[in-house]
């Protein structure tokens, strides 16, 4: 439907058929301008993640942006939808509980690699394994960029930062063994570099009805300049898809495709189907809503205040 100048929105939906809505813009989703570095590869992935929205026609009311603290955690600033910029290393939480609480939504987590694996490592394995339906895009850099270079839980040996002048020693972690291992039940790996297959990743993981973890290399060009140059084929890399023939749903298959020294490969390591946390919670609720059919709101406090006598 042509939409002129002189026509508002409101008066655009409003020409439009009982039951229709109007796709949702770029314009109407993306609030304040990015503030990250120029080049900073978050651009990619937020730009990306406005395409998807798009395509899939979603609604204000139905997106749900969370994140915790980092420059990728600015994600929900940008997105003018329901969100929250919550405290470091607990993005998940908050997350969990809007999922939990609003099983209609598919809520989407942004963080970096100090966020997700250091303060919040805790909550990425317990999150994992409940298999609680949100899905989890990790932009890695290998370093701490927002507090101006310091070594993340990423960052390879050697690598030379404010906290390890003379050279990183501890082992990095390997975020998609680590995904793997935890119980994630659709665990997949891109880069900024590459948009198209950001976007296939990120509605490969909208589609999934579980916990979906994606690390996405995030080139930090301030601080980490050339991190990812041997998996990008512009800058002599090489960006090697998952071979066509891996089976997704072969876990050990998977761990084995994650244990590939760098650049690795690039797709869906690893995709099962199991019971979510929400649909365990649900039957759970439903069996306990049952005992009280029929009463009231107050006669079913009051019989909580019975049993406490």
């Amino acid at each position: 439907m042509s939409n002129p100048a002189n026509t508002s929105v409101i008066e655009t939906v409003a020409a439009l058929p009982a039951g229709i809505r109007k796709p949702l813009t770029k314009k109407e989703i993306s609030s304040d301008h990015p503030t990250w570095c120029p080049g900073c590869g978050d651009f990619a992935v937020l730009a990306l993640y406005f395409k998807m929205i798009e395509r899939r026609q979603l609604w204000q009311e139905k997106i749900t942006t969370v994140s915790g603290i980092g420059c990728s955690s600015r994600f929900p600033y940008f997105v003018q939808a329901h969100g929250a910029h919550f405290i470091h290393g607990r993005a998940l939480s908050f997350a969990s509980g809007v999922s939990l609480s609003r099983p209609d939504l598919h809520v989407f987590v942004f963080g970096g690699d100090g966020d997700a694996f250091s303060i919040g490592g805790n909550h990425f394995t317990h999150t994992a394994r409940k298999n609680i339906k949100l899905t989890y895009v990790v932009m890695d850099n290998w370093v701490y960029g927002l507090t101006k270079k310091q070594t993340s839980p990423t960052s390879p040996l050697g690598f030379k930062s404010k906290t390890d002048i003379w050279g990183a020693v501890d082992y990095p972690i390997n975020p998609m063994k680590q995904a793997i291992s935890a119980g994630a039940s659709f665990v997949a790996r891109t880069t900024h570099s590459n948009p198209n297959h950001v976007l296939q990743m990120m509605e490969a993981a909208l589609d999934h009805d579980g916990f979906s973890f994606i690390e996405c290399l995030s080139e930090c060009v301030e601080f980490y300049d050339g991190a990812f140059d041997a998996s990008n084929p512009r800058k002599g890399g090489k960006f090697n898809l998952v071979p066509a023939d891996h089976d997704v749903t072969d876990e050990q298959a998977a761990y084995k495709l994650a244990s590939e020294p760098f650049p690795g490969h690039f797709g869906i390591f690893y995709k099962s189907t199991k019971p979510t946390k929400n649909a365990k919670e649900a039957t759970v609720n439903a069996g306990a809503m049952e005992k009280f059919k029929g009463l009231k709101d107050w006669q079913i406090l009051q019989k909580t205040f019975d049993r406490m006598k």
